[in-house]
């Protein structure tokens, strides 16, 4: 299996999204995605995987999910659920993700946002994993959850990755399967 060699960072929005109505709204952390996006990342070898979420109690809640596999006894048990978690930072917002990858990297990231709507400058799977096998730049990959993310960053963002598609009509997954699904189709290449 071939490397790649762009640096890749994920994100998972919690803020601002869209709620049915299109009102911007903070969604909840899931602990599942907390895990499972956090597991995806770290098996492709992501580098960090943010959440972005301003609210005091979601972040506690993250910090103590983290904490049950980092120091306590999930520590001992899982200790794949430990690397894995090891790549969480809790952030206030996409700014401050932005920032902390610009500190660690010495260079802005390339914005990927996800949706699964159509938008202009959209880049298919094959075209982003080629820059992401032959490019020495920095990725950040947006995942969004509620109704989406709001259409001032989609069309603000860099590039917009191709919506998950499968072979019915229905569309609408959760975010850490559309992640993983994601991630595979971008970061997985044979030789």
């Amino acid at each position: 299996m071939k490397k790649i060699k762009a640096s890749v960072y994920t994100a998972l929005m919690n803020y601002p999204s869209l709620n049915k109505t299109k009102d911007l709204v903070v969604t909840s952390i899931t602990p599942l995605s907390v895990h499972d996006i956090a597991r995806a990342s770290a098996t492709y070898g992501v580098k960090r995987y943010f959440l972005i979420n301003p609210v005091p109690s979601q972040k506690r809640l993250i910090n103590r999910i983290v904490e049950y596999w980092e120091k306590g006894f999930g520590s001992s048990f899982n200790h794949n659920r430990k690397i894995a978690l090891k790549l969480i930072k809790p952030v206030n917002d996409l700014v401050a993700a932005m920032r902390f990858i610009e500190r660690a990297e010495k260079k802005r990231p390339i914005l990927v946002t996800t949706s699964a709507k159509v938008f202009p400058n959209t880049i298919s799977y094959a075209d982003l994993r080629e820059k992401l096998f032959s490019q020495d730049d920095v990725f950040l990959i947006l995942f969004g959850t509620g109704w989406g993310i709001p259409d001032e960053i989609m069309l603000e963002s860099d590039l917009i990755l191709e919506a998950v598609n499968g072979y019915s009509d229905f569309n609408h997954l959760s975010v850490r399967s559309a992640a993983s699904i994601i991630l595979d189709r971008l970061m997985y290449k044979e030789d």
